[in-house]
């Protein structure tokens, strides 16, 4: 039976800040961009969060939400600084750490260089050694699969410790509302809501062709979670899937000659990103989203693999033709590549009455 943990930094980009600056501590604070200029809240404080203030609303609203809201600018290079205290702690307890960003892994402790046989004890003194080398708190859930230690390192937030041993697996299952995973949103759940799914577990009690009318592909997905399965295995060097480079503009642009600089600009971010992982791409990718917030995708692929700037910029200008940008106000331009040749990447160096026996 493996050992996974899932530990997630609580309000990191916040908390450091609060760290930072002792002003900060016990107020209402908001990392991310000017309210009056389109920008969104990257983290929130807990003290924010009681007014509903969440990460990726706009910052103009989360004012209205907390007027006394502090808002702080992000300084991601302090951010990464600390990010990478915190992983170098990971990796002296085991080489299979998964990131998932800056702020949370995956960890298999199954086998550990502490030669720890309970997962649970290894969740603790990590917090512990987190809380001494960073002044920061950690959440973390231990369980026998990611799903369920991803749940879980949620389950008691901040500075949260909770554990679904094998035998407390059932349970913790019934209590989970199937907005709680991944891949269901607040349409998906409506959709399966109105088929009489409120809970995980209700997905048992329907057929496999049932749940695909009601959500597609994700059907298999969720049966399997419906019972607690999940085979994978935590993927220290997980290849990249896609890379993409994105702005929301202050001021909506209007001139086609600025509107390409820009996505040309992007374009070259996004080659360069691939130039240095030694990764080449098939599918070249633009987001166009207009004034009045609708956006647009245009995609093309080709057979032939590239990383040249120049091939990318040019295949990213010929999908921007096929948009109206130009002719209408733009507000936010992107640039990504998917389909990423992997073959040369280098490898990169609930409930209180659980049992804590795992």
């Amino acid at each position: 039976m493996r050992k996974i943990l899932h530990i997630d930094m609580d309000a990191f980009y916040a908390s450091v800040e609060q760290r930072d600056n002792p002003t900060l501590r016990g107020k209402p604070v908001a990392v991310g961009g000017d309210p009056t200029t389109r920008g969104v809240v990257a983290a929130a404080s807990y003290e924010a969060r009681t007014f509903g203030v969440r990460s990726a609303i706009p910052m103009s609203r989360a004012v209205r939400l907390c007027p006394s809201l502090v808002i702080v600018r992000p300084d991601f290079q302090k951010y990464r600084v600390v990010s990478q205290q915190v992983f170098a702690l990971y990796r002296e307890v085991t080489p299979l750490v998964e990131p998932l960003s800056l702020d949370e892994a995956y960890l298999d402790v199954t086998e550990n260089h502490w030669g720890e046989p309970l997962g649970v004890n290894v969740a603790r003194r990590l917090k512990a050694a987190i809380q001494e080398t960073t002044r920061l708190t950690a959440s973390a859930g231990v369980a026998p699969n990611k799903f369920l230690a991803k749940i879980a390192s949620g389950w008691k937030k901040p500075d949260g410790l909770t554990v679904v041993a094998p035998e407390r697996v059932e349970v913790f299952l019934k209590g989970l509302p199937v907005d709680a995973l991944w891949g269901v949103g607040p349409v998906t759940a409506a959709k399966l809501r109105q088929h009489g799914i409120a809970k995980l577990t209700d997905i048992r009690t329907r057929s496999q062709a049932e749940l695909e009318a009601a959500v597609g592909s994700l059907a298999p997905w969720l049966i399997d979670l419906a019972h607690g399965r999940d085979e994978r295995r935590v993927e220290p060097n997980r290849p990249s899937k896609s890379s993409s480079s994105e702005r929301t503009y202050a001021t909506d642009l209007s001139g086609m000659s600025e509107i390409q600089q820009e996505l040309d600009r992007m374009a070259r971010e996004v080659a360069a990103w691939l130039q240095q992982r030694a990764i080449t791409a098939r599918t070249v990718t633009i987001k166009v989203r207009y004034d009045n917030f609708t956006t647009v995708t245009r995609s093309h692929s080709t057979p032939q693999m590239t990383d040249d700037p120049e091939a990318i910029g040019a295949r990213a200008l010929a999908l921007l033709a096929k948009t109206e940008a130009g002719t209408r106000p733009v507000r936010l331009l992107g640039v990504g590549v998917h389909n990423l040749s992997t073959d040369t990447v280098p490898a990169a160096t609930p409930n209180d009455e659980a049992p804590l026996l795992f």
